[in-house]
């Protein structure tokens, strides 16, 4: 582990005892793929761009060490993200590998590196386990998604998930959500979206509030033990994701066990080596994204 100091981790500035989630086994585990991507988005959680290398491209060996720990573990599905994970030459290979074993889930932008491996996602239909995708299409409304992302990128995302779809891949979408939005109303426009896209119109919808850039010192409220037995519970608290999952992130040519999906910006949140050890260790909830997950419960999970 790489605490800075032991007390900056167990307990808040104020001497009180850091609310923490303690893990019973592994569920899901997610590789960071790197964040390298052919996209340059203002709005990027992960800071990714292209030629991107805070966060390392993972190797085949790299994710296979993993992959099989996992599977000795009980493990039941693996989920990838970038970066956009098709950037990384060696990733339909290590899907391949992966879904030999478990089901997987993709996050991708479904723009160019993708489209570019289509043939290469076809032959993974031959693997014995299901493979999901999940598309980010940030809003239903073109102009807006393509301000973001770049001109052309809503209609290519679009298409990539009806084909997709049509090759009977299972696929689900990443939106934002705004505090201030009338929810139902923009699900009712992203119906319209995914039946012009030849999707089912109930396709799921993940959404994402503001969780901040990485490597940013955001001030929250501090998450104390007493917040975590006073407004959670055992079932609520066997929700955040690190209760059941763990995050391969490869930086300055080494591989470790992240707690959290949505926590590589912090070292003190590398765990471990090995998956096995990353489990014992209690996750203290000392991050800006730790409170994100506190007060909406957000996830990147599937399951």
């Amino acid at each position: 582990m790489h605490h800075t100091t032991e007390n900056n981790w167990l307990l808040t500035p104020d001497g009180v005892k850091r609310g923490y989630i303690q893990a019973e086994k592994l569920t899901e585990l997610w590789f960071h793929t790197g964040t390298d991507c052919n996209l340059g988005c203002s709005f990027c959680f992960e800071d990714s761009k292209p030629g991107d290398r805070r966060i390392e491209l993972l190797t085949f060996d790299e994710a296979k060490q993993y992959i099989d720990e996992a599977v000795e573990l009980g493990v039941e599905r693996f989920s990838f993200t970038g970066g956009e994970p098709f950037v990384n030459n060696d990733f339909p290979k290590i899907l391949s590998y992966a879904l030999q074993y478990r089901p997987c889930l993709v996050l991708t932008n479904g723009t160019g590196p993708i489209r570019s491996k289509f043939d290469e996602v076809l032959q993974l239909k031959k693997t014995p386990n299901n493979l999901k995708f999940r598309i980010s299409i940030d809003h239903p409304d073109e102009k807006e998604h393509d301000n973001g992302r770049g001109k052309g990128s809503f209609a290519i995302a679009l298409e990539t998930l009806g084909m997709l779809h049509q090759n009977r891949f299972s696929v689900s979408v990443a939106r934002y959500g705004r505090q201030s939005e009338d929810k139902s109303a923009v699900e009712e426009k992203f119906k319209q979206v995914f039946k012009n896209a030849g999707i089912p119109e109930d396709t799921k919808l993940i959404v994402f509030y503001n969780l901040f850039k990485a490597n940013k010192s955001i001030e929250v409220p501090h998450i104390t033990e007493n917040c975590m037995t006073t407004y959670k519970n055992e079932i609520s608290r066997a929700e955040f994701m690190c209760a059941y999952s763990r995050m391969i992130v490869k930086k300055n040519g080494q591989t470790g066990v992240y707690a959290c999906t949505l926590v590589d910006d912090d070292e003190q949140y590398n765990l471990s080596k090995t998956l096995k050890e990353s489990i014992n260790i209690k996750v203290m909830l000392g991050h800006h994204r730790c409170f994100s997950c506190f007060s909406s419960g957000t996830s990147c999970s599937e399951g």
